[in-house]
């Protein structure tokens, strides 16, 4: 497919929206009550490809928040591509990286708002570019496959109350919803008695795995960690410290339970020491906070490989953000349910600026649009407010 990628940007907005949760999501880093984020467009010849950035307003997933995402975008990342002539998305991939390290959330932003302005003006669905990417990358055909849907999973948060019959009123409505898997959010003080409560609930074959986003210590707990042997989960997402793949190695050989790295796979880079030292086999991959779509294609292609499983995961995102992790989650090397989930789950029916919707099978369908597809107006203009314009 011949597809073109070089084009001049016009000008780029921020906006920031503000959609509050039908519940609370709390994780072990702390509690969110509604999904603030920052929507990028980037404007060329009066098309719009819109992308998100989405870290949390506190730090306690990565070191980023919305202030400091808004203000690397403003001072660093927007100026340097506002009135140039961007030759491809590995060019402007490179032009964001050069010099600034970290801010893998900004990034995003700006480079998932370039996918869907590319897509937009080739007047192809984001799917059909991310494929054609992913040949240009030398990725197995076997991982070239895909469907047109995902299978969703429910992330189960630690409720407010800290009660377990209200983690299990909640598993149990989620099983009945449809969703394919249960991830229950732990941290130390709620963790084996958390997953004796759903597993009691989801019964001995059905997918479980606890998420506990960084919050134990080897040394510590690895007590707590061995126990966890005992409920046959699928494997443990990011037990340990955020920033580590040595300990998680040394954990995988000291338990049954695989281990997934999350938060500790931030880029190609990380993935192939990940390999080096014989670590993780089972990789989540976001695009929030690998700094980009190119990046996670670049991890899924290195995974295709070295018969790597990977699976699609969000912060969550709005529809905006989780349209590019929807697309490439379709492919075949995603083997286990996904964070994607519909947008009903999240704030309610109706309320996303861009719907995300589950079928009773527990499939998210993916609409190949141009692009992204279409936004919801209405929701964008009440949730948002224009932080920052400048338009040529």
């Amino acid at each position: 497919m011949d597809i073109n990628e070089k084009f001049k940007i016009d000008g780029a907005r921020i906006v920031e929206v503000d959609i509050p949760y039908a519940i609370p999501f709390q994780i072990s880093g702390g509690v969110s009550y509604s999904r603030k984020s920052l929507i990028i467009e980037l404007l060329s010849d009066g098309i719009v490809g819109y992308g998100e950035s989405a870290p949390f307003e506190a730090p306690f997933y990565s070191s980023e928040t919305i202030s400091s995402a808004k203000a690397m975008l403003e001072e660093w990342i927007l100026p340097r591509i506002i009135g140039k002539e961007i030759q491809s998305i590995e060019d402007i991939n490179r032009i964001i990286n050069d010099s600034i390290r970290g801010n893998n959330f900004a990034k995003a932003g700006v480079e998932t708002a370039y996918w869907d302005l590319v897509a937009r003006k080739n007047n192809i669905s984001l799917k059909a570019l991310i494929y054609n990417k992913l040949k240009e990358l030398g990725t197995t055909e076997e991982y070239l496959r895909n469907e047109s849907y995902i299978y969703s999973g429910a992330s189960v948060g630690i409720p407010e109350d800290n009660s377990y019959e209200t983690l299990a009123k909640w598993i149990k409505e989620y099983i009945e919803e449809g969703y394919k898997r249960i991830k229950v959010k732990v941290k130390p003080g709620w963790d084996l008695k958390a997953l004796e409560t759903a597993r009691a609930v989801v019964g001995n074959d059905f997918i479980l795995w606890p998420d506990a986003n960084a919050s134990f210590n080897l040394k510590e707990h690895e007590n707590i960690l061995k126990e966890m042997d005992r409920y046959n989960c699928t494997f443990i997402e990011q037990p340990l410290h955020h920033d580590d793949i040595f300990d998680h190695c040394k954990l995988s050989k000291m338990i049954k339970t695989p281990i997934c790295l999350d938060e500790s796979l931030k880029s190609e880079r990380i993935a192939e020491q990940t390999i080096e030292i014989k670590g993780s086999r089972i990789w989540n991959i976001k695009v929030q906070r690998v700094g980009g779509l190119y990046e996670a294609l670049k991890i899924y292609c290195l995974a295709s490989k070295h018969n790597i499983e990977v699976w699609g995961g969000t912060m969550p995102e709005s529809g905006v953000g989780g349209a590019s992790i929807l697309a490439l989650s379709t492919f075949a090397g995603f083997k286990y349910p996904a964070c994607i989930e519909p947008s009903s789950r999240w704030y309610g029916k109706g309320k996303d600026i861009k719907e995300m919707v589950m079928d009773k099978d527990g499939k998210i369908h993916l609409t190949e649009e141009i692009g992204i597809g279409e936004i919801n107006k209405d929701n964008y203009e009440k949730y948002g407010k224009i932080v920052y314009e400048n338009i040529l």
